[in-house]
């Protein structure tokens, strides 16, 4: 009986063992499973990066420095439309805004700086004045040549300017019509230093006043001869627009006004060119058969007299031809092919011009 007994008593010993391993197993699984995660001693910590479709650039934004605000100008600087770089800085250090001329000069480059009026300071260092020097003027130079309609001259104004279209539109229609007598050839050929922000009305009466500072010492000389001062200055426009030169103003006004003194028809082209208009060829382009049968007072070919206003605005060369025209007999002129004018008594005598200097080949 007892070994029976021994047998039976390592057999539950065995049993126990097993079953104490396999819980044990489970036990230890279970405490593995959550035992917290081990803390990093590393402080530096980066913060999760944010949800986004947007790629992050590796690369930092580079951030330029503001740049250091110029003082505002206090005097007015003005560089000639012919100003060469050379001119300019030696005219920076004639007025004491530079000390060395050639330096200057040098860091202009071959980029010229605009013509115009620009406001500087003494005091400002070389590149502060190079900097506003490189920006806008704040007036600009506008060059008016004579002979022009009002038209071609707010062209000039109008890129010069930066008027919209609706500015140039107006200052035809509206700003040059404030008075009869202001329509047409007040407008006076000059050159001009134009703020840049003045309204173009007062543009309109900047050049109104360089006409009436020019044409001034004429009037009184009209007025000794009974000449009303819009009938010369329409003369003079179309002096303007038929002489060849200068040189041949006062020819051309003695016949004008021969055929005016005799009631004849003036018979210029220009007048039908500006009745006619611009029709894809510029203003001035030469006058067909067809033009000529155009009905208005401006065409000369069909009205006695002169037109109603101005055709242009003439120079003061042309306003001193018309009030001291040459004395002469001729009727007719003509420019031949080397610009230089003809004139005859009779119309015989023009033909056998035309014949000669027109259709004979040279």
């Amino acid at each position: 009986m007892q070994p029976t007994n021994n047998k039976k008593i390592i057999a539950v010993l065995i049993l126990a063992l097993i079953i104490f391993g396999i819980v044990l197993f489970f036990l230890k699984k279970g405490k593995t499973a959550e035992a917290p995660a081990p803390v990093s001693t590393n402080q530096n910590f980066l913060p999760p990066l944010p949800s986004t479709q947007t790629p992050i650039s590796s690369v930092p934004e580079k951030i330029l420095p503001k740049p250091i605000p110029i003082p505002k100008g206090t005097d007015q600087f003005v560089v000639s439309p012919t100003a060469t770089s050379e001119d300019l800085a030696g005219n920076l250090l004639d007025q004491e805004y530079i000390k060395d001329a050639a330096t200057f000069s040098a860091s202009i480059g071959l980029k010229p700086i605009a013509p115009g009026a620009y406001k500087i300071s003494k005091g400002w260092t070389p590149s502060q004045l190079l900097q506003v020097l490189r920006g806008k003027p704040y007036m600009k130079w506008v060059v008016i040549p004579p002979g022009l309609r009002k038209e071609e001259i707010a062209v000039l104004l109008a890129s010069a300017l930066n008027w919209t279209t609706t500015q140039k539109k107006e200052w035809i229609t509206k700003d040059t019509t404030t008075k009869p007598e202001y329509i047409e050839g007040v407008y006076a050929p000059d050159t001009y230093l134009i703020p840049v922000i003045e309204t173009p009305k007062d543009v309109a009466l900047r050049l109104i006043a360089k006409f009436n500072e020019g044409f001034a010492p004429y009037l009184t000389q009209f007025t000794a001869k009974n000449i009303k001062w819009t009938s010369a200055l329409t003369l003079s426009s179309i002096v303007q627009r038929e002489a060849a030169n200068v040189a041949d103003m006062p020819l051309i006004a003695g016949i004008l006004w021969n055929r005016l003194n005799q009631n004849m028809m003036l018979g210029v082209d220009a007048t039908v060119q500006y009745i006619r208009g611009n029709t894809g060829s510029g203003w001035w382009a030469p006058i067909t058969i067809a033009n000529k049968q155009i009905d208005s007072p401006y065409n000369t070919y069909k009205y006695t007299g002169l037109p109603p206003h101005p055709i242009a605005n003439p120079s003061l060369d042309a306003i001193a031809a018309v009030l001291n025209p040459t004395s002469t007999d001729c009727l007719y002129y003509l420019h031949d092919k080397n610009h230089i004018t003809h004139c005859a008594i009779t119309y015989e005598e023009h033909k056998a011009n035309i014949q000669k200097y027109l259709l004979t080949p040279i």
